[in-house]
C-alpha cells in the first residue's frame, strides 16, 4: 500500500507492534464478554440451536466492530471498562448473525468462513436461520442492559440501541445484503457500489463508533465527527476486502471468495487494483480528517483508520 507502518506509528507513539497487542488483547476482552453473552442465549434455546449460535459468534474473528466501540468509547472519556465490552458484545452478534445468513445457500452459498466450515453445513440452513434470527433481538437486550451501566445512562441506552438496530436494519445492513443479492449479473456504477457498501459493511462500522460515543455521553459534534470517520473507513474496509479476495489466497483469508462466481460488481472489477487501492486510501485522509475536526485526542482511532487498508486478511 506504500505506507511505512513503523515510520506512521511512531509519529503516534504507537508503534504497529504495539497495536497488534492492543488489538489481541482487547480481542480477549471482546470474546470474554461475547462467551457471556453466548452462555446465556443457549440456556434459553434449543440445544442445536444454541450450539449453531455458538459457532457462529465464537469462530475466530477479527472483532474489529466491538474494538472501534470500545476504543471510540475510551478516547471520548468513558471509563467503565467493564461494561463497554458487554455493550461492544452486540455489534460482533448482529455481526455474526448478517454472516450466518450471508453464507447461507439462498445468498453466497459459502462453505468456508475464518478458516471453519460454515454454520450451516454443520448444523443445516433451518437451525442456520433460527440462529441467525435469535442472535437479533438478543443484540439489542445486550445493548442495552449494557450500556445502561455506562456514562449515558439509562435515559441514554435508547438511543445507543436505536444507533445499533437501525444500522442492522433495511436502512443499513439489510438493505445492503438486499442490494447486493440484487446487483448480482449486473455491472453497478461507482455511485451504486457505494451506496451498496455503505449500508452493507458500512453502517455496523458506523454504528460501533457511534455508538462507543454515544455510551461515553460525548458531545454531538464528537458522535457526528465519528460517524463521519466510521463512514469513511466502512468504505475503505470493503474496498480493502475486494482488494485481498483478488490478490490474497484463500488460505490466509480463511474463505472463498465468492463476489466473482456470482458475478457481482467490486471494485477491483470496476477500477483495477491500483485505482481501487486509491480510493481506499482516499477514505482514510476523509476519515482522519474527520478526526482533526473534533477537540479529543484519538490517538489509537487514528492508526486503526490505517490498520483498515493495511491488514492482510
Amino acid at each position: 500500500w506504500g505506507w511505512g507502518r513503523s515510520g506512521y506509528g511512531a509519529r503516534l507513539g504507537l508503534d504497529y507492534l504495539e497495536l497488534k497487542e492492543y488489538l489481541r488483547a482487547e480481542m480477549l476482552s471482546v470474546d470474554k464478554a461475547l462467551d457471556q453473552a453466548v452462555t446465556l442465549i443457549e440456556s434459553e434455546l434449543e440445544s442445536d440451536i444454541g450450539s449453531a449460535v455458538r459457532h457462529g459468534v465464537m469462530s475466530d474473528g477479527k472483532r474489529l466492530r466491538p474494538i472501534l466501540c470500545t476504543t471510540a468509547y475510551r478516547e471520548c472519556g468513558g471509563r467503565a471498562e467493564q461494561s463497554v465490552y458487554e455493550l461492544a458484545a452486540s455489534l460482533e452478534m448482529i455481526h455474526a448473525y448478517s454472516l450466518m445468513h450471508d453464507d447461507l445457500p439462498c445468498m453466497d452459498d459459502a462453505a468456508l468462513r475464518r478458516g471453519q466450515a460454515t454454520t450451516h453445513v454443520l448444523f443445516g440452513e433451518d437451525v442456520t436461520m433460527r440462529a441467525g434470527a435469535a442472535l437479533i433481538p438478543a443484540a439489542a437486550r445486550q445493548a442495552l442492559h449494557s450500556a445502561r451501566k455506562l456514562e449515558c445512562g439509562v435515559s441514554g441506552a435508547a438511543a445507543v440501541v436505536q444507533e445499533l438496530l437501525e444500522a442492522a436494519g433495511a436502512g443499513g445492513m439489510v438493505g445492503g445484503q438486499w442490494l447486493d443479492l440484487l446487483g448480482e449479473g449486473q455491472t453497478l456504477s461507482p455511485k451504486e457500489l457505494d451506496e451498496l457498501h455503505r449500508k452493507k459493511t458500512g453502517a455496523l462500522l458506523t454504528a460501533s463508533l457511534v455508538m462507543g460515543a454515544l455510551a461515553a455521553a460525548a458531545e454531538k459534534q464528537t458522535v457526528s465527527a465519528l460517524a463521519s470517520y466510521g463512514r469513511s473507513i466502512g468504505l475503505a474496509f470493503q474496498i480493502t476486502d475486494d482488494v485481498l479476495d483478488a490478490t490474497q489466497s484463500a488460505e490466509l483469508l480463511g474463505k472463498n471468495p465468492s463476489d466473482v462466481d456470482l458475478d457481482k460488481s467490486t471494485y477491483v472489477g470496476l477500477h483495477g487494483l491500483d485505482q481501487a487501492k486509491e480510493h481506499a486510501r482516499e477514505c482514510i485522509a476523509e476519515a482522519l480528517s474527520a478526526l482533526e475536526s473534533i477537540p479529543i485526542d484519538a490517538p489509537v482511532l487514528t492508526i486503526l483508520a490505517r490498520y483498515v487498508v493495511e491488514r492482510e486478511r
